[in-house]
């Protein structure tokens, strides 16, 4: 049974990862988590929800995942949120360099792609 108390928390939750959306400051599998979460789902009901198996979705969320661009839109779809490409904004502050370059090293990619 759900209790007002849940749903205010699963609203206050979701209106969270709206605005985290529209800041952008988001990663991918921040937003996925967030969106459970608001939905007040375990992985393994979301994963059943999104048509995705658990092991795909406990991946993605801690990272080490690799689902295809289809399973992505799959699990983002129930929140009206669709995948898109935007150039990075990146000036002459190193923080953002040296914390984009952070998570090339991270994901092992070449700095010179």
């Amino acid at each position: 049974m759900t209790t007002r108390r849940d749903a205010t928390r699963r609203d206050a939750a979701r209106q969270a990862l709206y605005q985290r959306v529209k800041q952008g400051d988001l990663e991918l599998a921040d937003a996925l988590r967030m969106m459970r979460r608001s939905a007040g789902k375990t992985q393994a009901e979301y994963a059943k929800l999104v048509g995705v198996s658990p092991r795909v979705l406990i991946d993605f969320e801690r990272g080490v995942g690799n689902p295809t661009v289809r399973t992505l839109r799959r699990m983002f779809e129930p929140f009206g949120l669709e995948l898109t490409v935007r150039r990075r904004n990146i000036d002459a502050d190193s923080d953002e360099k040296d914390d984009l370059a952070r998570r090339r090293a991270q994901r092992g990619d070449d700095e010179n792609e």
